[in-house]
């Protein structure tokens, strides 16, 4: 039944967006009753975010690996680009807003955090970075920049942004 309810919420919230999406509308699609929906998810929110982070993409098995750091983490900054472009920052500016005990890069992480250390790692074993250089906030970073960019523009961000993100900020760090 969970997994019906999930599946139902995020279609609803794919069709309708997220201020139009009721509890009422998921039970009905479905086919259970909203005191089921409520013994799980005390509120919308909780049950949209649950649907999201049910619905969205896993973190894909295949860790970048180019051959160069550049090239490794701009993959990363698009497919985190794509998944915050399907969920909408009408959403998650919602969620946010509701959910506050919940810092957002628990929201929407679903790993990149430790893809981002596995690659950084092999960009050390092949002499393109010092270890030394890389910290936890170094590792979160370019994430963190492109979720940023996402939230204040309300936009996808665009190729040319990653890139500048990348060039400009995260590798002169590293380097």
């Amino acid at each position: 039944m969970e997994e019906a309810i999930l599946r139902a919420a995020w279609e609803v919230l794919m069709h309708v967006g997220y201020q139009k999406v009721t509890i009422e509308e998921v039970a009905i699609k479905a086919k259970t009753s909203k005191p089921v929906i409520y013994r799980r998810w005390a509120n919308r929110e909780e049950l949209v975010l649950a649907a999201i982070q049910e619905n969205m993409p896993k973190p894909v098995g295949d860790i970048p690996d180019t051959g160069e750091l550049r090239n490794d983490v701009i993959i990363v900054m698009k497919r985190l680009n794509d998944t915050l472009s399907k969920i909408g920052s009408e959403t998650l500016h919602g969620l946010m807003s509701v959910l506050i005990d919940i810092p957002f890069s628990e929201i929407i992480n679903m790993g990149r955090t430790t893809t981002m250390q596995v690659i950084l790692k092999r960009a050390v074993e092949r002499g393109e970075i010092k270890e030394e250089k890389i910290s936890e906030r170094i590792t979160r970073l370019p994430i963190e920049l492109v979720r940023h960019e996402f939230l204040t523009t309300y936009e996808p961000v665009t190729e040319k942004t990653i890139a500048e993100i990348v060039d400009e900020i995260f590798l002169p760090l590293i380097k």
